[in-house]
């Protein structure tokens, strides 16, 4: 029989359930509180919502069209196809949907292509990483770090270590703190300096000469910096968490008043920074703004009375350009860019692109409690397809890996893994 029914006293009896109820959010840590499910309140049912997640995996992990590719017994690497190399970006993006998806092979293999062909053994960049590899030729194509990259590849051993414990043939939590520790030791020697600039708390946009000075708004992830701060342990734990503060900061300056739209590239201030291969826009890059800022959200809360208008003034953006007509690249003030940012080999042109769709779908996550009209964004996801478009144009690399990652937010598949989750 069980205990409770032989429990006479009512206020013995709810003492109990609430003390339950308190080991139990102890026990699973953050994992109750990031786990909303806006795929099942929009009505769909959870084996429907599970076979749409596993369905994308498959396409992007096993199936013909797949971006992940295996090499050995015990590698594999994620490929942007379009510019046909492999990037720090896309294997970085792998891993966190290993690693959120316990798919701990898949895991394992890119890591280890990774340590082996991208990370530097020695010199300035020890421990940094190459961010474009020729995987035909079998080369380096740049040597230079992204600072974005590493940012996620830190982020995702962390929560390696936390989920599967360090004792399964990868030391995940020394290997995240091997990187972090040659990020620290990067003092300009070789001009080759911190991924973050410290003087300004902010992560650059490549930790390398003048590209150290600049930033890119959609490398600024608050929540990477809290799991930072509470699992490195490396001694940084406050500097990281005055980052992700000063990143929300960063934030409410980079996104226009009206629009909510940011430029791919700024100044720490915020203001667009104009580079000789890019005019100043909203284009690919910034795509996945709303995705950082609706994690953040989602995760540690710290910032919502602005992330909630911020979700308010993007979403109704887009939906008065049109739910099914809204384009992939604006100024910043929503009119039409002049200049169009060409994507691979195709010819630049305005698109209805899956990764913004992706991305946008899941600021309902904050829009949601104000606003009951944001599912529109989510049935909208919901009924696309990573397919070719009409022109033929097709990438299964960015717009795959965010349709994958919007599915998993939105179906609190993607979470904070704590190490009381094993």
């Amino acid at each position: 029989m069980n205990i409770l029914h032989q429990i006479q006293h009512p206020k013995i009896f709810f003492a109990l359930i609430l003390c339950f109820s308190l080991f139990s959010a102890s026990l699973y840590g953050q994992k109750q509180k990031n786990t909303r499910n806006l795929f099942l309140e929009a009505g769909y049912s959870q084996d429907e919502i599970d076979k749409k997640v596993e369905k994308a995996y498959y396409d992007l992990f096993e199936g013909p069209e797949c971006i992940y590719f295996e090499v050995g017994d015990s590698m594999g690497y994620v490929s942007d196809i379009k510019n046909h190399d492999v990037r720090t970006e896309g294997v970085s993006y792998g891993m966190m949907v290993a690693v959120q998806l316990n798919k701990k092979e898949v895991f394992d293999r890119i890591w280890r292509w990774s340590k082996k062909y991208l990370q530097h053994p020695e010199g300035p960049r020890k421990g940094y990483f190459a961010w474009s590899f020729d995987p035909e030729r079998m080369k380096i194509n740049s040597p230079g770090s992204a600072s974005d990259g590493k940012f996620y590849i830190v982020t995702t051993l962390l929560l390696a270590s936390n989920r599967w414990g360090n004792d399964t043939g990868i030391n995940y939590y020394a290997e995240a703190r091997n990187i972090l520790d040659a990020i620290w030791e990067k003092d300009g020697t070789g001009n080759i300096h911190n991924i973050i600039n410290v003087e300004h708390k902010q992560i650059s946009f490549v930790p390398e000469g003048h590209g150290y000075n600049w930033t890119d708004p959609s490398y600024h992830v608050p929540a990477f910096y809290e799991v930072w701060a509470e699992y490195a342990n490396d001694g940084h734990a406050q500097f990281y968490r005055d980052c992700a503060d000063t990143s929300r900061v960063f934030l409410h300056r980079a996104c226009h008043p009206v629009t909510g739209l940011n430029s791919d590239y700024t100044e720490f201030s915020g203001e667009p920074h104009p580079t000789p291969w890019m005019k100043p826009g909203f284009r690919f890059d910034s795509w996945r703004v709303p995705m950082n800022i609706a994690m953040d959200y989602v995760w540690f809360g710290k910032d919502k009375e602005w992330q909630e208008d911020y979700a308010q003034r993007f979403q109704n953006f887009l939906r008065s350009e049109g739910m099914d007509s809204f384009k992939d690249q604006y100024n910043l003030d929503g009119s039409t860019p002049d200049w169009i940012l060409p994507a691979g080999d195709y010819p630049p042109k305005l698109r209805h692109s899956l990764g913004l769709i992706s991305a946008a779908a899941t600021a309902s996550l904050i829009n949601i409690n104000n606003n009951e009209n944001s599912m529109d964004f989510v049935h909208k996801l919901w009924n696309e397809k990573l397919e070719p478009y009409e022109d033929g144009y097709f990438d299964p690399y960015y717009d795959g890996l965010l349709y994958l990652f919007s599915l998993m937010h939105l179906s609190g598949k993607y979470q904070i893994i704590t190490p009381t989750q094993n």
